[in-house]
Protein backbone atom coordinates (compact mmCIF):
# COMPACT_ATOMS: atom_id res chain seq x y z
CA UNK A 1 0.00 0.00 0.00
CA UNK A 2 1.60 3.37 -0.81
CA UNK A 3 1.90 5.87 1.39
CA UNK A 4 -0.63 8.10 -0.31
CA UNK A 5 -3.72 6.77 -0.84
CA UNK A 6 -4.68 6.45 -4.74
CA UNK A 7 -8.50 6.64 -6.23
CA UNK A 8 -7.61 2.79 -7.39
CA UNK A 9 -6.55 1.84 -3.57
CA UNK A 10 -10.01 3.38 -2.42
CA UNK A 11 -11.45 1.29 -4.48
CA UNK A 12 -10.24 -1.83 -3.85
CA UNK A 13 -10.59 -1.27 -0.41
CA UNK A 14 -14.45 -0.08 -0.64
CA UNK A 15 -15.50 -2.40 -3.38
CA UNK A 16 -16.11 -5.51 -1.01
CA UNK A 17 -18.05 -3.14 1.13
CA UNK A 18 -21.96 -2.66 1.08
CA UNK A 19 -22.40 0.63 -0.88
CA UNK A 20 -25.04 1.56 1.54
CA UNK A 21 -22.86 1.74 4.33
CA UNK A 22 -21.78 4.96 5.76
CA UNK A 23 -18.48 6.56 5.65
CA UNK A 24 -15.96 9.10 7.96
CA UNK A 25 -13.27 10.37 8.31
CA UNK A 26 -11.35 9.46 11.03
CA UNK A 27 -9.23 13.29 12.23
CA UNK A 28 -6.65 14.14 14.92
CA UNK A 29 -5.50 11.05 17.15
CA UNK A 30 -4.95 14.22 20.10
CA UNK A 31 -8.56 15.18 19.45
CA UNK A 32 -9.88 11.90 17.80
CA UNK A 33 -13.41 12.72 16.53
CA UNK A 34 -15.50 11.35 13.37
CA UNK A 35 -16.16 13.45 10.41
CA UNK A 36 -18.68 13.33 7.69
CA UNK A 37 -17.38 13.50 4.48
CA UNK A 38 -19.15 16.04 1.68
CA UNK A 39 -20.51 14.59 -1.43
CA UNK A 40 -18.83 16.48 -4.19
CA UNK A 41 -15.35 15.29 -5.39
CA UNK A 42 -13.15 18.34 -6.78
CA UNK A 43 -10.20 17.22 -9.28
CA UNK A 44 -7.44 19.91 -9.68
CA UNK A 45 -3.76 19.62 -11.03
CA UNK A 46 -4.00 15.75 -10.69
CA UNK A 47 -5.60 15.68 -7.37
CA UNK A 48 -9.54 14.73 -6.13
CA UNK A 49 -10.37 16.47 -3.25
CA UNK A 50 -12.87 15.23 -0.78
CA UNK A 51 -13.97 17.89 2.01
CA UNK A 52 -15.13 17.22 5.28
CA UNK A 53 -18.58 18.15 6.14
CA UNK A 54 -19.06 18.99 9.82
CA UNK A 55 -17.94 16.51 12.81
CA UNK A 56 -20.46 13.81 13.96
CA UNK A 57 -18.69 12.82 16.82
CA UNK A 58 -16.05 11.02 19.25
CA UNK A 59 -13.86 8.18 17.38
CA UNK A 60 -14.65 4.76 18.98
CA UNK A 61 -12.06 3.58 21.20
CA UNK A 62 -11.83 -0.11 19.49
CA UNK A 63 -11.38 2.30 15.90
CA UNK A 64 -8.46 4.35 17.73
CA UNK A 65 -7.08 1.11 18.59
CA UNK A 66 -7.09 -0.22 15.44
CA UNK A 67 -5.40 3.18 14.28
CA UNK A 68 -2.62 2.53 16.97
CA UNK A 69 -3.83 5.75 18.61
CA UNK A 70 -4.56 5.00 21.87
Amino acid sequence: MPYYLTVGHLLGQLQSLDPNMPIRLAINPDWPFTHYLATDVVVRDGVAFIADDGQEDYLPAAVRDALSWA
